[in-house]
């Protein structure tokens, strides 16, 4: 189990996803705007008591629309991560547990699926698929799955012959008993900073897949939509590329310090 201990990693992590994400919360309940309302008079509007981040340039309300296209990408990818992680568990502990020819075929599948770059193999499933918020998710927790799989699968294997199996064993436990309930939860502490360090990849590749147009589609907003958008006009209004970039960072630098943090106290 994790251990307390001084971890200046884990609480500079906590810090900054609960701070990001309560801006977040506080724009989808409070912000007086819908993040798709256009006002012709506030394009490019700048900073101020109505506006605290501005407008962009069909007049929506930036501060809005941020934290509603960072709400979207931290659902994607906490979609894209559920899928990884929920699948590649159940692969990874039914070949790890039992090994044999299953386990050689598996593998070497998923060490080809490895080989190839996570982005590029989503751009595979997109243009088959189509475009779309669900098929982004979908696709890229189909990619996510082989790397969690291949963790669990390696924690499997080393706690398979250890003395509480063997006891559960001898009392007659179920394999599926044995795998879920006596050796999984054994395997948390590698696989939780795992989980935590893949939803930070999750938000880069919605992100990255969103800036090129095949993410996230209009009118809803991502933040990789809204970083694309906001390059065009990176002269006339910084605010809309700087807001939008700097946001992702933190999201990005909050998970990653989480998830160092995490294996550092494992």
């Amino acid at each position: 189990m994790f251990k307390v201990k001084k971890n200046p990693e884990l609480y500079a992590g906590v810090l900054i996803t609960v701070l990001v994400i309560l801006i977040i919360a506080a724009g989808l309940l409070f912000s007086p705007y819908d993040p798709d309302e256009m006002d012709a008079g506030a394009k490019f509007a700048a900073s101020s008591a109505a506006h605290i981040m501005g407008c962009d340039n069909f007049g929506r309300d930036l501060f809005t629309r941020l934290t509603s296209g960072a709400a979207t990408t931290l659902l994607v990818a906490l979609g894209t991560i559920t899928i990884g992680v929920a699948a590649g568990t159940i692969v990874g502990a039914f070949t790890g547990y039992y090994g044999g020819a299953v386990d050689e075929v598996l593998m070497r599948f998923n060490d080809a699926v490895l080989a190839f770059p996570s982005i590029l193999l989503a751009l595979v499933f997109i243009s088959i698929f189509g475009s779309g918020t669900w098929k982004v998710i979908i696709s890229l927790g189909i990619v996510f799955v082989p790397s969690f799989a291949r963790i669990v699968r390696s924690e499997f294997m080393r706690c398979k012959n250890l003395d509480y199996v063997r006891s559960a064993r001898l009392m007659g436990a179920k394999d599926l008993r044995i795998m879920f309930v006596h050796i999984l939860p054994n395997t948390l502490t590698v696989l939780m900073p795992s989980t935590v360090i893949g939803f930070n990849n999750a938000v880069l590749a919605e992100a990255s897949m969103s800036f090129l147009g095949i993410g996230v589609q209009p009118p809803q907003s991502s933040l990789g939509r809204m970083l694309s958008d906001a390059q065009a006009f990176l002269f006339i209004s910084p605010a809309y590329a700087v807001c939008t970039g700097c946001t992702i960072a933190l999201i990005v630098l909050g998970f990653s310090l989480l998830g160092d943090g995490l294996k550092k106290n494992a």
